[in-house]
């Protein structure tokens, strides 16, 4: 699963379904690496390596960890007060990446990781419409009568989610369980941000022409104590991006959620794993997170026209924001 590169004055430390972590190892970049420990710099590298159902898929998407660092470092500018909001701290460095991995990689502070996934949605979609026509709710939260699959929410919701150990699946969990967690006050914090974040980032994406209908983030706390904005922030791979036009004038609940992320890869695996020996028929719930119902045994290879389409779209939302 692991790309790992030898990087000069890197060591390689870990590798995520699609990312890979460096810290610095001294000597070749000025830095006294693990001899100093006030070195929290670490690398982190994004790969063209795409998941789906907690599985990692072949073949990758090409220029996908390009494309989505150059989203995330956009973003991470735009909230950094260029869309005129207060600044959101961030754990850039600003530090370019080494040569070798420049363009899908950022150099980053090491954090005290939060273990809350912070899932805002602004739409009523995926998992959440699925247990809205069962309870009327969404992570327990009470909802009008007469929503559809697609509709703006009244107000956008904190749904938080606990971010189990390697190898576990996260789960949704309330606000109380997040309080018990991370306390009270951090809690508090998290849902502030990761609502404010979430607002100014659908109205940038709104001012060009898309729908931001959920997102995750994650935080984590530097050594000031400081709640700091991690990880990758509003991609393909953490959000879910509608066309306005299409949203507005879709006459099916397909045509109003045309999608910029990899739901092209979650579709076509809905419809061919149980082709696949140990396949599963049982169908994506939470396109924004990738969670949903265990697939079971070796997902099947992406077709190549999958793998297209799907890095197409990637492209797409990077140039429609970015214009």
């Amino acid at each position: 699963m692991t790309d790992a590169l030898d990087l000069p004055g890197w060591t390689h430390v870990y590798s995520g379904k699609v990312r890979d972590l460096y810290r610095p190892s001294g000597g070749a970049d000025g830095h006294d690496g693990d001899d100093d420990d006030d070195d929290d710099r670490m690398l982190v590298v994004a790969s063209d390596r795409v998941s789906a159902f907690d599985h990692v898929l072949s073949p990758g998407i090409p220029g996908k960890g390009a494309l989505l660092t150059a989203l995330s470092l956009w973003w991470f500018d735009q909230l950094a007060g260029a869309d005129g909001g207060r600044a959101i701290p961030n754990h850039l460095t600003g530090e370019a990446a080494p040569a070798p991995v420049e363009g899908r990689a950022m150099v980053v502070r090491s954090l005290d990781m939060l273990p809350i996934e912070c899932v805002v949605r602004g739409y009523l979609t995926g998992s959440g419409f699925k247990e809205y026509r069962a309870e009327g709710t969404v992570c327990g939260i009470p909802l009008p009568e007469g929503l559809q699959d697609g509709d703006r929410l009244p107000e956008p919701l904190f749904t938080p989610a606990y971010k189990a150990p390697l190898g576990e699946h996260d789960e949704n969990i309330s606000f109380a369980r997040t309080e018990e967690l991370v306390g009270a006050d951090r809690a508090a914090e998290l849902r502030d941000a990761s609502l404010e974040i979430y607002r100014r980032a659908a109205a940038t994406a709104e001012a060009h022409g898309l729908i931001l209908a959920d997102t995750k983030f994650e935080f984590g706390v530097d050594r000031d104590g400081t709640l700091t904005l991690a990880d990758e922030v509003l991609t393909s791979d953490s959000s879910r991006y509608w066309d306005a036009a299409a949203w507005a004038t879709g006459e099916t609940p397909a045509a109003r959620m045309a999608s910029f992320d990899k739901q092209i890869v979650r579709d076509w695996l809905a419809a061919n794993w149980a082709h696949a020996p140990g396949g599963s028929t049982q169908r994506a719930s939470d396109a924004s997170s990738g969670r949903g119902e265990d697939q079971q045994g070796t997902p099947p290879e992406l077709p190549a026209e999958i793998v297209e389409r799907t890095a197409a779209k990637y492209r797409e939302l990077l140039e429609t924001l970015t214009a």
